[in-house]
């Protein structure tokens, strides 16, 4: 049996993807909604949304809304799969297997 995705599996990361998982496949979703979400700081949200950008599972936007700064975030295709993925790996690990006996 194969192991869940371990880059997916860190606690913060997971709660990333089910959020953005959430969404319409074209909705973004605001830095500061997501980090309400997560619960967590900004460095911390960051340093996982980079993570999760290398491996190309989220994209981010940067712009502005009005004057401030906007940071949004969207599950990327490749990212639905993986973490569709994923589920279905904990859905094996934790589904009765059919013994004889």
């Amino acid at each position: 049996m194969q192991s869940p995705n371990d880059l997916i599996h860190q606690p913060v990361r997971l709660k990333i993807m089910a959020a953005l998982n959430a969404l319409a496949s074209d909705q973004w979703l605001e830095f500061v909604s997501l980090r309400s979400i997560v619960d967590t700081t900004d460095g911390n949200l960051g340093a996982h949304l980079n993570t999760l950008e290398a491996a190309e599972y989220v994209r981010i936007k940067k712009d502005f809304a009005g004057k401030k700064p906007r940071t949004r975030v969207c599950l990327s295709a490749k990212g639905r799969v993986a973490f569709g993925q994923y589920v279905a790996e904990l859905h094996a690990i934790l589904a009765p297997q059919n013994l004889d006996t």
